[in-house]
């Protein structure tokens, strides 16, 4: 069972109302949308995206009782500024951005998220685009895949690891590559091998493979740039990360749209005109409580930023 993250959090943060528009760029199974529809009864709209269709029919089927006040849009959220519109959400009350995987797509062996169980090497979001994690695997060349197990996955022994799995290919499963990883990087212990300890030693790997092959940085420098187009003045912005890439660039996005100058500092004047279009709602990183992770150990990694939309012509 799906158990969204930060549940709570999100609603008093979002603060939905009736009548509001809110967008939920990553609906997978429904519940946060639930959540945000039921708060913001009886006349509140929901614009929900997801790159998975599968994702889609199922918060479909969750949420029917509500269909008439959401709209199912099977697309990335990297796409809500054009899309946003169409549908008459121009001016909206709320974001949300889950940036983790759902416990449907990772129990899915088929899908290829997870080495918990062996399945094709697949990862991609959207079953419908062209390649897969496979392809990259075996078609890269071993400097390719070094830079994407160090940029992705922050993996210290990049290159020993990709020349392994060089070596070793064709590798058409998710054991397959799992076995590759834990004896390559097992030779070389936690600490060395990996940025963390106390970690499976392909959890990583599968992390920047996925990102890789989804384009998910990329992604998320794209929606966070619709979200000050999309937010009207006092709308907010929601965003839950799951790993340090992550958050690292919606951290940096707040701060930049937060700058009521860019002038360079030493320049005494300020001459740029800039003004700010955000505002943090809280300084610090937003993190489940100890009651949360023990209920959902998934959400251990999890950490929510929130920013308010202001009108640009304040500070």
């Amino acid at each position: 069972m799906h158990i969204p993250v930060l549940y709570q959090e999100i609603i008093d943060y979002l603060q939905p109302k009736p009548g509001g528009r809110y967008i939920d760029g990553t609906v997978g199974a429904g519940g946060h949308a639930k959540g945000l529809l039921s708060a913001s009864a009886p006349d509140g709209q929901v614009l929900a995206f997801d790159r998975d269709p599968d994702a889609i029919a199922f918060a479909r089927q969750q949420l029917l009782e509500e269909e008439e006040r959401i709209t199912f849009i099977h697309a990335s959220y990297a796409e809500m500024a054009q899309v946003g519109p169409q549908y008459g959400f121009l001016e909206v009350d709320g974001i949300l951005l889950d940036l983790g995987l759902s416990s449907r797509q990772l129990a899915d062996a088929y899908r290829g998220f997870s080495f918990s169980a062996d399945g094709p090497l697949d990862m991609r979001f959207d079953p419908t685009t062209e390649r897969t994690a496979a392809d990259l695997v075996n078609d890269s060349t071993t400097k390719e895949l070094a830079w994407i197990f160090s940029r992705y996955g922050e993996i210290r022994q990049s290159r020993k690891l990709a020349v392994a799995i060089s070596r070793n290919r064709p590798i058409r499963t998710t054991r397959e590559l799992a076995e590759v990883v834990v004896g390559e990087l097992n030779m070389y212990g936690p600490r060395r091998g990996m940025s963390r300890k106390f970690r499976h030693p392909a959890t990583l790997v599968f992390q920047a493979l996925r990102i890789a092959v989804n384009d998910e940085l990329s992604e998320l420098e794209t929606g966070l740039e619709a979200t000050v187009t999309l937010l009207k003045a006092g709308g907010r912005l929601a965003v839950i990360s799951f790993h340090s890439l992550e958050d690292r660039l919606v951290k940096k996005f707040i701060r930049e749209q937060s700058k009521s100058c860019s002038c360079p500092p030493e320049q005494p004047v300020c001459t740029c005109e800039t003004r700010p279009l955000l505002r943090p709602v809280h300084r610090k990183v937003i993190r489940p409580t100890e009651e949360e992770i023990v209920k959902n150990p998934r959400s251990r990694s999890a950490k929510l930023r929130v920013a308010e939309r202001i009108a640009g012509d304040e500070g």
